[in-house]
């Protein structure tokens, strides 16, 4: 259900259950998370990529499994599934990019949205799928959405549950960018192998920032920058970074 492979220091996180459109199911969740875990903790991956296979990016939650009356039941789905896994995604000390390969919607916009860089084709949308089955979004949704759109535009798209395609989505600053398929591959490639080269751990620290930020008063946040900055002051890849602009050369980044 989730396919995973490392190559040049970048880690490929698939969703692979392409004949329900990769919607989960607890082992599918569980899965991810397991990934996600292997990513944060092995040292030899810089940059992450999630996507699915096919023409569907993922549907949110299996609702056949949802509705089982033996199954886990929604407090267990979102407890144990969907907030793991926005939780792991937010402290990942590396860059993570969502390539949505097609429809993501529920659950699978919310993941999509709560990865620090989101791509999309331009065959793409995004829905809040949540109201059409008398749900309220979650696994991060209401948290996330109003502070990329505004506060009514996310409204509107909770409750209509309207579906946005990518080219809107990059419109209201919702994505970062949009591809055609045929350069989408080479696209989602070139930007994870571009964060992969760069300091691993100042990425880390300035995703800290941005954690904070959701929180912070002005003068907190102009604290923790500070102390963010000395931290990466004193890492090998600041003196590369240094060094590399004195020489007037490109700068060979370690990641520590």
């Amino acid at each position: 259900m989730i396919t995973f492979e490392i190559l040049n220091q970048v880690a490929f996180i698939t969703l692979n259950r392409p004949e329900k459109y990769h919607s989960f199911v607890r082992e599918m969740a569980l899965e991810l998370q397991q990934r996600l875990n292997e990513c944060q903790e092995d040292s030899n991956i810089r940059a992450v990529i999630l996507t699915a296979s096919g023409k569907a990016f993922c549907a949110g939650q299996d609702l056949k499994e949802a509705a089982d009356p033996n199954g886990p039941g929604l407090q267990k789905i979102i407890n144990e599934h969907y907030n793991p896994i926005i939780k792991q995604i937010r402290s990942l000390k590396k860059p993570i990019i969502c390539a949505v390969n097609g429809v993501a919607a529920g659950a699978g916009a919310s993941i999509a949205l709560s990865c620090d860089i989101v791509i999309a084709t331009e065959e793409a949308s995004f829905v809040q799928a949540f109201s059409k089955i008398g749900l309220v979004p979650d696994s991060g949704s209401t948290f996330f959405l109003p502070k990329l759109i505004g506060f009514n535009k996310a409204s509107a798209l909770m409750m209509t549950g309207e579906a946005i395609s990518a080219l809107e989505a990059e419109r209201i600053g919702m994505i970062y960018k949009v591809f055609s398929k045929e350069n989408f591959e080479e696209e989602k490639l070139k930007l994870a192998n571009k964060l992969a080269k760069m300091p691993t751990k100042a990425l880390a620290l300035t995703k800290k920032l941005l954690n904070l930020s959701l929180e912070n008063n002005l003068d907190q946040q102009l604290e923790e920058e500070e102390n963010q900055q000395v931290i990466a002051g004193n890492t090998n890849d600041y003196k590369e970074g240094i060094t590399s602009f004195l020489e007037k050369r490109k700068p060979n980044f370690k990641g520590n």
